[in-house]
């Protein structure tokens, strides 16, 4: 899909774009709602409080007055191309590529479809620091109907008074996946994030008590922080080493999915890592199939 780009008349290349811009951004975002769901749903918002209330930037590649690719520049860079004409690609990719050059890495990752994200990265490289790790092929699932296990009834969403609850758990799971912790103190960028979820209803827990003190603890947990066009995408889904191998991840999944069909988007997606081959079949089972892959670049 491609749709006027108003901002750009007469001009082929990339260019930062502003505020009137998001809703033809948003547009290129629909001819392919479970990739672009990072970027659009930041644009979402952004059509709401503006880009800079919605912490970032846009950047779009138009061809004779025809927007045809965007990027949401944040705190990651999320390309999205609307189209599949490979010229049209290799163009838009190499614009972006000049205009990050030009301005320089601000993001932690570039993440997203991974024909554009590794396209763009290998027209970068070496213009930009080097990368910490490149996940090349990352599937992307979808389950847009019942999940075909039972779902699991303790899970549920987390409370706010259980902040100091859950940001343990988020904590752990980023350190395990990524590599480093994400905690910055009170009121960090992570730790808002964090809450925010949590008030927001995006964030499920499993919380058993055990030992000795009947303890809660947090042994699943998963986020929706990504919703827009139909599509909401789970991201750090984690249970406790100590209760892994229990299939918590499995009932655990089942009963996001439940609760996210009914009250947030019909459409359910998330991506993972292609070597994880038993969180592969955990989300088989679950009822998720393969659409398409992701990739991460990770600084």
């Amino acid at each position: 899909m491609a749709v006027p780009a108003t901002t750009l008349p007469g001009r082929t290349g990339a260019v930062v774009l502003g505020d009137a811009d998001v809703p033809a951004a948003l547009a290129v975002c629909a001819s392919d709602p479970v990739g672009s769901v990072l970027a659009a749903s930041r644009l979402e918002q952004a059509a709401t409080l503006g880009l800079r209330r919605a912490g970032g930037e846009l950047w779009g590649y138009a061809e004779d007055d025809v927007l045809l690719a965007v990027c949401w520049v944040g705190a990651n860079l999320v390309p999205v191309v609307g189209t599949t004409d490979a010229g049209t690609t290799s163009r838009a990719l190499t614009a972006f590529a000049g205009l990050g050059r030009a301005r320089g890495r601000r993001c932690s990752s570039i993440v997203g479809p991974a024909d554009a994200v590794l396209g763009l990265w290998s027209r970068l490289r070496g213009a930009w620091p080097v990368e910490r790790e490149v996940r090349t092929h990352q599937p992307s699932m979808v389950l847009d109907g019942d999940p075909l296990v039972a779902p699991d009834p303790r899970v549920r969403r987390s409370r706010p008074e259980e902040y100091d609850l859950v940001l343990p758990a988020c904590v752990r799971m980023f350190t395990e996946e990524v590599g480093y912790s994400p905690a910055s103190g009170p009121g960090g960028p992570y730790e808002v994030r964090v809450r925010r979820l949590v008030e927001d209803g995006r964030s499920f827990v499993r919380v058993d008590r055990e030992g000795g003190w009947r303890r809660p603890r947090v042994v699943f947990k998963a986020e929706v922080p990504a919703v827009a066009g139909g599509v909401a995408q789970v991201q750090g889904v984690w249970v406790d080493p100590e209760r892994r191998g229990e299939r918590l991840s499995e009932s655990g999944m089942a009963a996001v999915v439940q609760a996210t069909r009914a009250e947030i988007a019909p459409v359910v997606s998330l991506y993972v890592n292609g070597y994880n081959t038993r969180a592969v079949r955990a989300y088989e089972a679950v009822g998720f199939r393969e659409v398409g892959a992701y990739a991460t670049v990770l600084f």
